[in-house]
């Protein structure tokens, strides 16, 4: 039997953080904690309004829990009794994290996985005028990513700012359902000029089918139109890449399951994240070993952090100590 509790966290991010859909000064988290007498599992999600959550409904999809974990619900229980989002996120990495615990074994070990390495994330610049995303760019410009928040008029003036800014640094590019197919066919050029890499998401979700009629020479990623592996089927023709993040899919047993069903298909993999703390992105390392892109940077973007946080010098990630999660 587990005993589950669960709260409110927030921590505040630094300066702003601004995307299409508006700006952030805090990340209100929700973290789940599963006890067995002796042993703490430990599991963050961010609630995401975009996909209809909030912090107070994923609390009580989270509570409503209690007695199905007294009655003996385990991890893989969960993946049926609660749809892939959040919720069952914060569970399913603190059911990660329990077991690990009790076995006295890492994360890795239990999903039949090698040992992680370091990875190298992205990092991300979030929409501003485009001088002031230059600046951020030049102190930034020895990262080997940047990856920029797009959707306006003025989004190749951005672009443009950054490459003057940070010229040897990889680009990728985020519109987060701002852009139109034609918004995408006209910058298209310009953006293979300044050698980006990638677009994420440029049409909305359930929207996209323009996608599969129009050349993409600059790969493009879903995000928004992919949660889990019952999502996968519809972006064929659509999409050449898929972002994977485990508040999309509900925890790491459902991103394992994506990855893999992805990597068969043929789609080219990024592993990314919410606006969360370390504790949120630590299972993401595992997740994103050998993928094409990296973007579990939130706790850079925090003015404070996890103790322990994960472990990361300039734009490369460690996998977690265990003191942290899994």
């Amino acid at each position: 039997m587990v005993q589950l509790t669960v709260r409110h966290e927030a921590w505040p991010v630094r300066g702003k953080f601004t995307i299409s859909r508006g700006s952030r000064t805090q990340a209100d988290v929700v973290v789940a904690e599963l006890s067995d007498g002796t042993h703490v599992g430990r599991g963050e999600c961010l609630p995401y309004p975009r996909y209809g959550e909030s912090v107070e409904g994923v609390i009580a999809e989270i509570e409503a829990l209690g007695g199905p974990l007294a009655e003996g619900l385990d991890r893989r229980g969960l993946q049926s009794r609660l749809p892939a989002g959040a919720a069952r996120n914060a569970v399913d990495l603190a059911f990660w994290d329990l077991e690990c615990k009790r076995a006295g074994k890492r994360h890795w070990d239990l999903a039949g996985l090698p040992q992680p390495g370091p990875v190298t994330t992205a990092f991300t610049l979030s929409i501003d005028t485009p001088e002031e995303m230059g600046r951020k760019a030049a102190a930034n410009a020895e990262r080997p990513i940047l990856k920029l928040k797009l959707a306006g008029p003025d989004d190749l003036d951005r672009v443009e700012a950054v490459r003057a800014n940070a010229p040897k640094a990889r680009i990728v590019v985020d519109a987060n359902e701002g852009w139109t197919a034609a918004q995408y066919s006209a910058l298209v050029p310009d953006l293979q000029r300044l050698g980006v890499v990638m677009v994420e998401q440029p049409l909305p979700a359930g929207d996209d089918a323009a996608l599969a009629g129009i050349e993409r020479p600059v790969p493009v990623c879903a995000d928004e139109s992919c949660h889990d592996t019952a999502t996968l089927a519809a972006l064929k023709g659509r999409y050449d890449m898929v972002n994977i993040k485990l508040d999309k899919t509900g925890g790491l047993t459902e991103a394992l399951r994506l990855k893999q069903a992805a990597e068969a298909e043929g789609y080219g993999i990024m592993v990314g994240c919410m606006l969360t703390t370390s504790l949120a992105c630590a299972p993401a390392v595992v997740l994103a070993q050998g993928v094409a892109l990296t973007d579990i940077d939130a706790p850079l973007l925090l003015a404070e952090d996890r103790d322990p946080p994960l472990k990361i010098e300039g734009s490369l990630v460690y996998p977690p100590a265990p003191a942290l999660w899994g």
